[in-house]
């Protein structure tokens, strides 16, 4: 049993917007969940108001974005931006999908902390949380 006092890594990953493929979340999900981690899935379709929401009310610190839409610049910026407005900054930004180089470069200067393209192994994610997240305790 794990004592309420054991430092923990609870992570969001959300599918934001009109994309309907979660595999890549799903798996990533399992992952970060394999490796220790508490991971709460929010399901296809997700908002970025919703997303940030329920990274706050599950005392959440880091969210993993999955977009494959090409709407990864607008998503990932409003996340971060909503995270500033609810006083939630310290809350880690990272993600994968079909993100050219370019954004992903853009994004990383912005605040996202990871981005991971397809192919990426799971062993490089876990590791990337990990390093970067650091565990609540209680």
């Amino acid at each position: 049993m794990i004592s309420s006092n054991t430092p923990r890594i609870r992570v969001v990953i959300a599918k934001p917007g009109l994309d309907g493929h979660d595999r890549g979340a799903k798996v990533v999900a399992q992952a970060l969940r394999d490796a220790g981690m508490e991971v709460i899935y929010t399901g296809l379709h997700q908002s970025p108001e919703s997303i940030v929401e329920i990274a706050i009310q599950e005392d959440a610190n880091a969210i993993g974005l999955s977009v494959l839409s090409g709407a990864h610049n607008y998503l990932f910026m409003r996340v971060l931006e909503l995270l500033i407005q609810k006083q939630a900054e310290d809350i880690i930004v990272f993600g994968g999908g079909i993100i050219p180089d370019e954004d992903a470069s853009m994004l990383k200067e912005k605040g996202v902390k990871g981005i991971f393209g397809p192919g990426t192994p799971l062993s490089e994610v876990v590791e990337f949380v990990k390093t970067n997240v650091k565990p609540i305790v209680g």
